[in-house]
């Protein structure tokens, strides 16, 4: 083979003139326009002069441009490097000749000299860019943005290419097309209206899917919210309305599945659910019919949060025939109809809910996300559901950082869903106290507590511990219900101090204040109450444990230490994560904004995993992600 060969690589010095001279035969020259020699020389260094020395076949390389001269020449198993300057010896040394485990092979690629990357790390950061690495005969890699495949002049072989990557390719296709969204990504309800109307306009605006947190308003509240997003908003928006499972009033439900039938909500995230109701069944099932192309086309969605594959497969499957005949039965759905519900899933979006801010049963995401995808699969594979009538598992919890979002679409996940750092946005539906309070938490500043709603049961919600008691006080409550009959039974020592350290006001004023509520809301509750003295305890403590997330909402400075804060590790994942940048400050943090700076934060490591793939060497801290410039 000629030893011109070694051109391709002597040419991008861009000297004047090159020279290979073969240990037999005759030198080769190459001569081009030059000039480039003096900067090429400092930005390529020796490495690809010496690796064409490395040949056996060559005994010296020359370069001249101008006065400008490099010779190396085979001294024996080294190398003797000369750089002159005219007549001035600017360096003379003997050097090693580089050794390589192979030689390079793959297509030949001539990168552009002028698309060099000198910092590999920003480049694989910057996922828009697409990324060619090429390695030459010492095993050299080098990266580039930009240049041509094929040989030619300056052509070396191609180590690997790290291509673009859009946030649109993260996570299912299928479930952007069926929720008019571009991205897989969802920010989930926060009760109480902290997952704000306000927060969903702002992500409906940039094609992002949220749910509004109904959970814990009254229904004139949660209209007055329907009003305003259907006001504001196309009626193909992609928002979302909560629909909390309420075992103690099922009555709530059905006024609230009312109200968002009434309003064309098409989506429901469907939360704290242990089986399925007839409100539930009955939403999803609303409108139900047969399309042209023969689908069954169910208009209604259900996201189903679980975090347990008994109650996940309720959901993955079509509901029961009993509820289905109930419905019937009442009039809210026809014999075909019902035949029609029996061909599709409950809910066509699972969400795996791991350590997640309130309800939650701390759940790890890297076991839970598993199970429940083969569950997804077998129950679909029983029942003949393919393409997009497949359905679909999403991940939540602990995703606060790029990392964490990207790990879980890693994993297989079709969507993420967040929670707990929407709060500490400037949309979220709660006081400028309890942001700053989030805003400075760690990943290890939450507790648990008994969950107002479900607080006979013993159910928790996780929430923030920093700055607030509410995890210790609420379980201190619970203790107390379940040691004692009734109020009158609690021993007065006992007592004085929950109602001057917790309620801050006598317990007969508290219950009157429940009477006044309930009396309105559920008098049956009261007539409970007057038969069972511990139903009358707990509607007290419930009182307190419903009063501290008002609290926070309302930032009501005197009641700070009362202060139930929906948040998990995630909160503290993402202060971490941002401190230093530009997303730091609470008044930076919109919600739309987090949104993308995730996103685009887990594209980035999405190419940093494909470096890492092809086996070529990345910088060892290119996992360290930072936040995406504004």
């Amino acid at each position: 083979m000629s030893i011109a060969r070694h051109f391709d690589t002597l040419s991008r010095y861009g000297a004047g003139a090159a020279r290979v001279v073969p240990l037999e035969g005759e030198p080769e020259d190459l001569l081009d326009a030059g000039g480039a020699l003096e900067l090429q020389y400092e930005v390529l260094g020796r490495a690809p002069l010496l690796e064409v020395l490395r040949d056996p076949s060559v005994s010296e390389v020359l370069l001249a441009d101008g006065d400008l001269s490099v010779t190396a020449k085979r001294d024996g198993g080294r190398a003797r490097l000369a750089v002159r300057w005219g007549a001035v010896v600017i360096s003379d040394a003997l050097v090693d000749l580089p050794t390589a485990d192979r030689a390079p092979s793959g297509p030949l690629f001539r990168p552009d000299p002028d698309a060099a990357v000198t910092d590999l790390r920003a480049a694989l950061w910057d996922a828009e860019v697409p990324l060619f690495a090429t390695e030459d005969i010492g095993g050299t890699v080098r990266w580039f943005t930009a240049g041509l495949h094929g040989p030619g002049v300056g052509a070396e072989p191609l180590a690997g290419a790290v291509r673009a990557v859009d946030p649109a390719e993260l996570g299912s296709r299928a479930f952007q097309r069926s929720h008019g969204v571009r991205w897989s990504y969802v920010a989930g309800a926060m009760a109480g209206g902290i997952a704000s109307t306000d927060l969903q306009i702002a992500l409906a605006r940039v094609g992002l899917l949220s749910f509004f947190g109904a959970g814990g308003l009254g229904l004139d509240a949660v209209e007055a919210a329907l009003t305003r997003v259907t006001g504001a908003l196309p009626s193909d928006a992609p928002v979302g309305f909560n629909l909390l499972h309420n075992p103690t009033e099922p009555a709530v439900e059905e006024r609230t599945v009312d109200l968002y039938l009434r309003y064309g909500v098409r989506r429901v995230e469907a939360a704290a659910f242990m089986g399925l109701t007839p409100a539930l069944v009955r939403f999803r099932t609303a409108g139900i019919h047969r399309g042209a192309d023969g689908q069954v086309v169910a208009p209604n969605a259900v996201f189903a949060k679980v975090s347990r594959p008994e109650v996940a497969e309720k959901f993955l499957r079509p509901a029961p025939a009993e509820l289905l005949a109930g419905l019937v039965a009442s009039g809210v759905l026809t014999d075909e109809q019902a035949a029609l519900a029996a061909e599709v899933p409950v809910a066509a979006d699972v969400t795996a809910e791991a350590d997640s801010g309130g309800h939650t049963d701390h759940r790890p995401l890297v076991v839970l996300l598993p199970v429940l995808q083969r569950l997804r699969d077998r129950i679909a594979q029983e029942q003949g559901w393919t393409g997009d009538r497949r359905p679909r598992v999403g991940a939540a919890g602990g995703l606060g950082t790029p990392a964490a979002v990207w790990g879980a679409f890693a994993m297989g996940a079709d969507y993420v869903l967040t929670g707990s750092v929407n709060q500490a946005t400037r949309e979220a539906g709660t006081s400028e106290l309890a942001k700053r309070l989030l805003i400075d938490a760690q990943y290890f500043d939450v507790g648990s507590g008994p969950a107002p709603d479900m607080f006979e049961l013993g159910a928790e919600v996780q929430v923030l511990s920093r700055g607030a008691m509410y995890a210790q006080r609420a379980r201190r409550l619970h203790e107390l219900y379940r040691s004692y009959g009734s109020l009158s039974e609690i021993p007065a020592v006992e007592r004085q101090k929950i109602e001057s350290q917790l309620f801050k006001r006598p317990l007969d004023e508290v219950w009157e204040e429940c009477v006044r509520y309930w009396g309105q809301r559920d008098p049956e509750q009261l007539a409970r109450a007057a038969r069972d003295g511990r139903h009358q305890m707990a509607l007290v403590f419930r009182w307190y444990l419903g009063m501290t997330s008002r609290w926070a909402r309302m930032g009501d400075v005197d009641r700070k230490r009362d202060f139930q804060i929906w948040c998990g590790p995630a909160m503290g994942g993402f202060n971490q994560w941002v401190t230093g940048s530009w997303l730091a400050p609470l008044e930076a943090r919109g919600v739309a904004e987090v949104a993308d700076a995730l996103m685009r934060g887990a594209a980035a490591h999405a190419r940093v995993t494909l470096a890492r793939s092809l086996g070529l060497p990345i910088p060892w801290d290119a996992d360290a992600v930072p936040v995406p410039a504004r």
